[in-house]
């Protein structure tokens, strides 16, 4: 590789003495967490860290950087003069593990080898110094399986295959069951199957199986199931991943030996206690795969009661250091503890609440840090429907409660039927005995996963709660058979491809058919319906109550809503929204009206546009007096009317088909033959380009004049009542600040009519939609006529983007977000780069003309967590969002106030 591209680094590799938990950057979540448990002074296995600097060389170049070679064996020669043997030596051999390692965890999708060292002499020494050949045995068909698959790429099912042969030989049905003799014949058998399908033999070198392993870890990083996780969670792409090289404790000893994984809090619902899996004689990958069924960490204690106090211990120490959730992985080794990981937890949605309010009670945390602990991404989770307990739907089994929700789809019982079906518009459930990393696409596409192994620390369960997905994990009761793509219930029902099913990941039930929903606690609480109690439920929406508080008192921004009518005005108002951003006034022409409105717009005299109009008056007014009725007190932006014609006419296909069948009919046709020929006259290549917004308005004379006149006269109507209306007209899609001045004069002069008609003074703000990229370059110009700005993120995304949002969505977008092109899509969070830009800079323009100018948000992007902190970067004083998301909106808001203030400590 050329000088020029290596980074300026002191070094590629760190011993675990030297790093720290601050330092995930460079050494990853796992190097830099074992660091910080090394200086805490816990029992950690001697390593060291090859760090993500290192693994970036090595994808950008093909090559590892040239120092790495030679640092690595000065930390190995440190680390076999620290243990008193070296790497694989015939009599007493030193076994290392390499483990993967990234800045953020990505549980199950990078690689690990196990046992590295190992060979066809050292594995006699192993079985020599520990006096038990079954071990030794095991261990080696370990290490060649998982280096077979991992580092020469043989398919796994090869190995499991061959081990599955080996056990029915023997007649059994576990692989501890299996004697030293029997696991022989299976290191020869995987010794073939190595050398058939890698075109080599196992390697005996054990440099070259660490050497290679370390390679095999730094391509992990690029596979294409850790891409997809990565997209799946917006983790960067160019991070890379640091390599853990650490001596081997086993687990697989014997009974006195064992591995586990444990959470300091129960990682599904927050609550506190012993929580975590245990496996007697068996090495880590055992628990985490899901292959063997677990015990419950609490029995630890009647197996082997002094490492449970200490594991106990350690755990207080660990959640007492990070102040938060811990998850751990342990071994067990004759007697002796050894600490393989810790990192923070991933964890529910409904735990993510209850443990930040937690460690607030208990002086861990403050209340700013409690308020970033959560996202508006999991409120969201939170807000969904969940099970009727009192369902009369068969229940056919129960699992562990690996990941709340009701998830309802068709039973599948691989990743490509799922992504398959799920493509067609079908809501799957994945059903395996176990999932692994391949199985990442399926249970994405999926509505939820249902495994009959593994318990709450199994990848299933893991990988689930990470992505917000409902996950019931071993239901034992329920034999999976993938092959034949079905599932036996108790009583020996069938449940076949295709048939539906639900599961409830909170209690871990399962059932045959449809379970009908109910509304979420914590929807009931904004709604007014719940308050904070004694049940668990109520703790709950406790939780959820106080950090709603907290964020509405730290927040900035404003949360409005997007609502047409006085119903959803009044479910804003109880779900927090402060105001109506944006009403939208062409759900009012539809229905019973579209008939005024079409002879509105094909009238040919101006007594018969007069006539329309003065029809449609007082339903505009009425529809105006019930929501600033609604929004008393709040303020109401009212969008005049916005979308293009064709959406009021009818369709010209059908309209031809009438006239036709009319004509050949010889029936009388004069009706539709004119409005045929109007809707010829008026269609429009691309009508989202077209007519609509301010242009219509200049177009059809009267029609936004009429609209003014309807808000003014409500809100003098709703002030002769005492009331308090707060209304704003938008103008719609702008593009030249003339077109606003003319709309503009036309309202002014109408509400000077009604203050006079009605002796009231209004005070109506008028304002604009700053929705193409010509306003927003413009909107210094725009805001001379303009009291305030409201970015319609959503077609300025169409016109800056150049794309249909109906069309592009179903056509590329999955191809693009696949190849990396979208992290996700510009539609869902805002593309900062460009259309983020033209709002930062029309923001700017648009308050050096007029600095007391509002400027607010109101397309789909106003509730979307990750925007929403944007906006409040770029000083928006509030966004606008369906009435669902304003909660969402509220907490993200205040999330971005504590940001900005620099008290982020995640």
């Amino acid at each position: 590789m050329s000088e020029n591209k290596e980074p300026h680094v002191a070094k590629f590799v760190y011993d675990f003495t030297e790093g720290n938990k601050d330092l995930k950057d460079l050494l990853g979540g796992k190097g830099a967490n074992l660091a910080e448990m090394t200086n805490l002074g816990l029992p950690v296995p001697p390593g060291f860290t090859i760090t993500t600097e290192a693994c970036k060389v090595y994808l950008d170049s093909g090559e590892e950087p040239a120092a790495l070679r030679d640092e690595v064996s000065a930390h190995l020669g440190a680390l076999e003069q620290r243990m008193g043997k070296k790497l694989g030596q015939a009599d007493d051999p030193l076994l290392v593990s390499v483990r993967s390692g990234a800045k953020f965890s990505m549980p199950g999708m990078m690689d690990t080898v196990l046992n590295i060292g190992l060979s066809d002499k050292s594995v006699q020494g192993l079985a020599q110094q520990s006096g038990d050949d079954r071990f030794a045995w095991d261990s080696y068909r370990r290490l060649i399986q998982m280096f077979g698959k991992t580092v020469l790429g043989v398919d796994g099912d090869l190995f499991e295959e061959a081990l599955e042969k080996a056990k029915e030989a023997k007649k059994v049905t576990v692989d501890t069951d299996l004697e030293a003799t029997d696991l022989k014949k299976l290191v020869t058998a995987f010794k073939k199957i190595v050398k058939k399908e890698a075109g080599r033999d196992f390697p005996q070198d054990p440099r070259e199986q660490m050497d290679l392993a370390i390679h095999a870890v730094f391509d992990s990083w690029n596979t294409d199931r850790a891409k997809l996780y990565r997209r799946q969670e917006r983790i960067p792409h160019d991070l890379g991943t640091a390599v853990n090289v650490c001596s081997m404790v086993f687990g697989n000893l014997g009974p006195d030996s064992g591995t586990g994984v444990a959470f300091t809090r129960d990682p599904a619902s927050g609550h506190q206690g012993v929580y975590g899996d245990y496996l007697q004689n068996a090495q880590g990958e055992d628990v985490v795969a899901g292959i063997r069924n677990t015990v419950p960490l609490a029995e630890l204690e009647q197996i082997d009661k002094k490492s449970y106090d200490q594991l106990m211990q350690i755990m207080a120490t660990l959640e007492n250091h990070y102040k938060d959730l811990c998850d751990i992985e342990f071994t067990i080794e004759r007697g002796q503890l050894w600490m393989l990981q810790t990192r923070v937890g991933k964890r529910t949605a409904g735990a993510a609440f209850r443990i930040a309010t937690q460690l607030v009670d208990q002086g861990l945390i403050d209340e700013a840090e409690a308020l970033q602990r959560v996202t508006g991404a999991q409120l969201a989770q939170l807000m969904f429907p969940r099970f009727d307990e009192n369902t009369k739907v068969a229940q056919v089994g129960r699992g562990i409660a690996a990941s709340p929700g009701a998830a309802v789809g068709k039973a599948v019982f691989d990743s490509y039927t799922a992504v398959k079906w799920s493509r067609s518009g079908e809501k799957v459930i994945l059903v395996r005995r176990e999932t692994n990393p391949d199985d990442l696409d399926g249970m994405i596409a999926a509505e939820g996963i249902l495994t009959s192994r593994g318990g709450k620390t199994s990848h299933a369960a893991v990988v689930a709660r990470g992505m917000g997905k409902t996950c019931v994990c071993g239901a034992e009761e329920l034999e999976v058979d993938t092959k034949r793509r079905r599932m036996t219930v108790p009583g020996g029902h069938v449940v076949e491809e295709g048939d539906l099913i639900s599961i409830d990941g909170s209690s871990g039930k399962v059932y045959l058919g449809e379970v009908p929903v109910v509304p979420s606690p914590v929807v009931e609480y904004f709604e007014g319906r719940m308050h904070a109690g004694a049940n668990d439920a109520d703790e709950l929406v406790e939780a959820v109550h106080r950090i709603m508080a907290f964020a509405d008192r730290k927040r900035r921004l404003r949360v409005r809503a997007n609502a047409d009518n006085a119903e959803d005005a009044m479910r804003a108002r109880r779900f927090g929204a402060q105001g109506i951003g944006l009403c939208r006034t062409e759900h009012m022409f539809l229905g019973d009206r579209r008939e005024l409105v079409e002879r509105l717009i094909l009238a040919d005299t101006e007594a018969e546009r007069e006539e329309s109009l003065k029809a449609l008056l007082p339903l505009q007014k009425q529809d105006f007096v019930e929501l600033f009725s609604a929004m008393d007190g709040l303020p109401v932006t009212v969008r005049l009317l916005d979308p293009p014609l064709h959406e009021f006419l009818p369709d010209i296909t059908e309209l031809s088909v009438r006239v036709a069948l009319a004509e050949s009919r010889q029936e009388p046709h004069e009706n539709e033959l004119r409005l045929l020929q109007a809707v010829h006259r008026l269609h429009e290549q691309n009508p989202m380009l077209g007519l609509r917004g301010v242009r219509l308005g200049l177009v059809i004379p009267g029609l936004f004049t009429m609209q003014v006149r309807a808000i003014a006269e409500a809100a003098a109507e709703r002030k002769a009542a005492k009331g308090d209306p707060r209304a704003e007209i938008m103008i719609p899609l702008v593009g030249t600040v003339q077109e606003l001045e003319i709309v503009r004069e036309e309202a002014d002069q109408v509400v000077a009519e009604v203050e006079a008609a009605t002796d009231t003074e209004l005070k109506l703000a008028i304002g604009t939609m700053i929705e193409l990229p010509r306003a927003a370059l413009t909107a210094g110009q725009i805001a001379e006529a303009a009291e305030f700005f409201s970015f319609g993120t959503n077609d300025l995304t169409q016109t800056v983007w150049g794309f249909s949002r109906d069309d592009v969505e179903a056509s590329f977008f999955t191809a693009y977000l696949e190849k990396g092109i979208f992290g996700v899509s510009p539609f869902e969070t805002i593309d900062k780069d460009g259309v983020g830009s033209l709002v930062k800079l029309a923001a700017e323009a648009g308050r050096k003309t007029r600095p007391d100018l509002k400027l607010g948000v109101c397309g789909e992007h106003g509730g979307d967590p990750e925007s929403v902190h944007f906006f409040h970067e770029v000083g928006l004083d509030y966004v606008s969002c369906s009435p669902f998301r304003i909660p969402v909106a509220r907490l993200e808001a205040g999330r971005a106030a504590i940001t900005a203030n620099g008290s982020d400590h995640r």
